[in-house]
């Protein structure tokens, strides 16, 4: 088996790695709910090389990420269910019908993307899906019954309050701006402090993910998105925390050996170094 810049040859490793008798061992155990964790983690993987704007790893990391479609296709191939052109032509389709302005008529294309079409297009696709789960005697509602149960439970729990907040935004269940959404945080750092006093864990865990919650809805009313917004913080910490590293090994020391009003000088330091 050689590398090759064609598909089909990573189709055709990952059958190999998933043959019964010769495969890989690891590979031949493993399902969707034991990969999924992994889908997911390349999938930041690829974004923190875009973050770093290394395009070496960005090709790296789009190939793991790659090879995680391969490897859940190659999965639903096995079960009997679909293979990994299906999975190119249900993309491929969906792709030229919601660009009609693209890819239609010449009708279509001078008359561009008119208002609303996306949503249109997008419900008719709903309504095919769901008579094709009907035909295949499975239950329509893939998502759950609910309005909001189209949003993916495994999504990042910011990211998932962010989507859970627009959808329900879709219907007019929305604060009208952002200002008041300040008093409705601090209700909830409030409330937290009242969960605090009295000490009960279960309560305080809830009151700790309502005021959360409160705050990812402002970040949206102010057009942030919240873990977009954490992540620079993220990087942030990270940064001034690493100078305060450097500083403390550059004077013979360690970081366990630092006193905390130590490192709170050289943090303040670092707060001042672009």
């Amino acid at each position: 088996m050689k590398p090759s810049r064609d598909i089909s040859r990573l189709i055709e490793i990952m059958a190999a790695l998933r043959a019964p008798k010769t495969g890989c061992p690891w590979d031949i155990e493993q399902d969707f709910s034991t990969i999924a964790p992994y889908t997911i983690e390349e999938a930041y993987e690829v974004a923190d090389a875009i973050a770093r704007g290394d395009p070496d790893d960005l090709r790296d990391e789009l190939g793991d990420l790659l090879l995680q479609v391969v490897y859940h296709a190659q999965m639903a191939e096995e079960a009997g269910d679909f293979a990994f052109g299906d999975v190119v032509e249900a993309i491929t389709t969906k792709m030229i019908r919601r660009h009609p302005h693209v890819f239609g008529d010449e009708k279509a294309r001078n008359a561009g993307m008119a208002k609303g079409m996306w949503e249109k297009i997008k419900a008719e696709e709903k309504a095919e899906k769901r008579s094709a789960r009907l035909a295949r005697g499975l239950d329509p509602e893939d998502h759950g019954k609910g309005f909001l149960d189209s949003v993916p439970a495994a999504l990042p729990a910011l990211t998932r309050a962010l989507k859970l907040q627009e959808k329900a935004a879709r219907v007019g269940f929305d604060w009208s701006e952002a200002a008041p959404i300040l008093d409705k945080i601090e209700e909830e750092i409030g409330e937290l402090r009242e969960a605090l006093a009295k000490g009960e864990t279960a309560e305080i865990k809830d009151e700790f993910g309502d005021m959360l919650f409160a705050v990812v809805n402002l970040g949206r009313h102010l057009k942030l998105d919240s873990e977009a917004a954490l992540s620079g913080t993220n990087e942030k910490f990270r940064s001034r925390f690493h100078y305060v590293e450097r500083a403390i090994d550059a004077s013979g020391s360690t970081l366990e050996k630092a006193t905390l009003d130590e490192m709170e000088v050289l943090w303040q330091q670092a707060k001042g170094v672009k």
